[in-house]
């Protein structure tokens, strides 16, 4: 069976990783590698240049030539992306796509393959995001699919609701969680001599990115959490590069501004899924609005600070401290994340998405599914 599976950012493809390996040991299928979006980009550290040294053949690749990031701009990029999937699945035949989450350019992919009869299986569907437009997508993207292999049974119970069929979804578990769990982390002073920081006795990773569906200033929003930052002196802040929505620009231009004026700040275009798995496993804790801090913080058994209403709607574990994005209250969150009540709780977090295994989950599920008359869908009424 010929399957292709498509990867348009580094935290997607982090995800992505271990199912990769998994299907290429599978002589039962042949996997296709489609590669775009950020992972094409210079800004976004060309992070196709880790899928290769990761030993994995690209088959093709499908460039959004991204620019600025205006909704114009974006547009342009999932129009793109829909003529120069068609070109590629015309050209490579899938008999089946992959496809995680929620972004733009995976959304123009699932289009394409739509109007051009393949099959789709969704992964992480059904999670709600209330501050961002990707919710739309992922909900969309939902109903264009055939099989969907979702992190909770909560999120089941959404994609049933969407009249998709129940024998059709499965409940595999997260696949941030596998990911953490086959990879060998470096020890703290391999990851301070490859990225260059020695870690403080306090450590914050930040993750901040865009509320897409929010009207008020980007600058002001964001300025708000650098005003508290900029006294944290005693505490080491690693910055990691905002995704290309709309308005990350401008995060990244204040990103880059206040670690040039901050000698305890550092930042990231792109990691790696290595040396940012690794640095969860040494840094205190998150803060920001960032997915991760929900689906992957919570396996180390660290605190996550989740700012504003991106996330909204997403399972929690306990390690998570939600936050306004006021001072006042990202202050407060901070002195929670490191008192000794919360840090005690921290030793009995479960995670909500799973302790690994959803890649094996999926590979065994695709060895079984059947195509033959699939693409006929019907609405399931509850």
């Amino acid at each position: 069976m010929k399957v292709c599976l498509i990867t348009g950012s580094r935290a997607e493809y982090g995800m992505l990783k271990q199912l990769i390996f998994l299907i290429k040991k599978e002589k039962t299928i042949n996997i296709q590698i489609v590669v775009t979006g950020a992972h094409l980009s210079k800004k976004y550290g060309k992070t196709i240049k880790e899928i290769k040294s990761d030993g994995i053949k690209v088959s093709k690749r499908v460039n959004l030539n991204i620019k600025s990031r205006t909704s114009e701009d974006i547009i342009k990029s999932i129009n793109k992306g829909m003529l120069g999937f068609v070109k590629v699945f015309k050209n490579l035949s899938p008999e089946i796509i992959i496809v995680l989450g929620d972004r733009y350019e995976i959304f123009s992919a699932v289009v394409a393959a739509c109007f051009c009869k393949i099959p789709i299986a969704h992964i992480h569907g059904g999670e709600t995001t209330h501050g961002a437009i990707d919710e739309a997508l992922r909900h969309t993207i939902t109903k264009m699919s055939h099989f969907h292999f979702v992190a909770n049974s909560n999120y089941k119970k959404r994609v049933i609701q969407l009249g998709e069929n129940p024998n059709k979804v499965f409940v595999v578990g997260g696949l941030g969680v596998d990911s953490i769990k086959k990879t060998k982390l470096l020890t703290k002073h391999q990851l301070e001599k490859k990225i260059g920081l020695k870690f403080k006795k306090k450590n914050l990773i930040v993750n901040f990115h865009p509320e897409t569906l929010n009207n008020l200033s980007i600058k002001i929003e964001f300025s708000k959490l650098l005003n508290v930052l900029k006294k944290k002196k005693d505490t080491n802040l690693i910055f990691t590069m905002p995704n290309s929505d709309q308005g990350s620009e401008l995060i990244s231009k204040m990103i880059k501004n206040f670690v040039k004026k901050n000698n305890n700040t550092f930042f990231f275009s792109s990691l790696g899924s290595l040396n940012f798995y690794s640095c969860l496993q040494y840094v205190d804790g998150m803060i920001g609005n960032s997915s991760s801090g929900l689906l992957e913080m919570p396996t180390f058994k660290k605190g996550t600070i989740n700012i504003g209403k991106r996330q909204d709607g997403r399972l929690k574990a306990k390690s998570v401290i939600n936050s306004k994005l006021s001072k006042q209250d990202i202050l407060k969150s901070i002195n929670i994340l490191y008192s000794k009540s919360f840090q005690n709780k921290l030793r009995t977090t479960t995670n909500p998405y799973g302790n690994g295994g959803a890649s094996l989950k999926i590979l065994n599920i695709l060895k079984k599914i059947k195509l033959k008359n699939i693409l006929i869908k019907k609405f399931y009424d509850i």
